[in-house]
């Protein structure tokens, strides 16, 4: 069944106006919580954002590739705090791959908005607007935004083709079967 799920999983950008149900957002937190982390440590933090307003001002977040969130009609900002672990960008990053798949298989779209290590703008980085914006402690870090919805567009998966077998090597770098 998982390789059912990440063989159709795709993101989505285009959403309809239907709001997510309560019931699958506390799956999606749930998803969330029950991602691993190093160490078990747990370092990451979750916003959940459900009011547009704040939605629209987060697409506004980077120049590029956040545009779409205003349009979703959920978002989960995912954050570490960096004060508890030196891994909390992969434990967040395992935390919202866990979102994504977990939104799959409720019938929703989503996709990863990349926050850490963006721009704003000229002086100003997306990770210091969306703080700003959400009043995020200076010890917690953002790693993304994950836009979350019912699909406004059908998109089929990647066939196997087109997967990059190539950069598999088996035993030893450049080893190929």
């Amino acid at each position: 069944m998982f390789l059912d799920l990440i063989k159709t999983r795709r993101s989505t950008r285009k959403f309809t106006e239907k709001p997510v149900e309560k019931e699958k957002i506390d799956s999606l937190v749930e998803a969330a919580l029950r991602s691993f982390s190093s160490r078990g440590i747990n370092p990451w933090q979750f916003i959940v954002i459900e009011d547009k307003n704040i939605l629209e001002k987060l697409s506004k977040a980077k120049p590029h590739g956040s545009s779409f969130l205003k349009g979703a009609t959920l978002g989960i900002v995912v954050c570490g705090d960096s004060s508890q672990s030196d891994v909390w960008v992969e434990d967040a990053s395992i935390a919202s791959t866990f979102i994504h798949l977990a939104a799959h298989d409720l019938g929703l779209g989503s996709c990863w908005i990349q926050i850490r290590k963006r721009e704003h703008g000229p002086s100003i980085s997306a990770d210091a607007y969306v703080k700003d914006l959400l009043k995020i402690p200076d010890n917690i870090m953002v790693e993304s935004i994950i836009a979350i919805g019912y699909p406004d567009e059908i998109k089929k998966g990647h066939s196997k083709d087109s997967l990059q077998s190539n950069k598999v090597s088996f035993n030893t770098y450049g080893i190929k079967p």
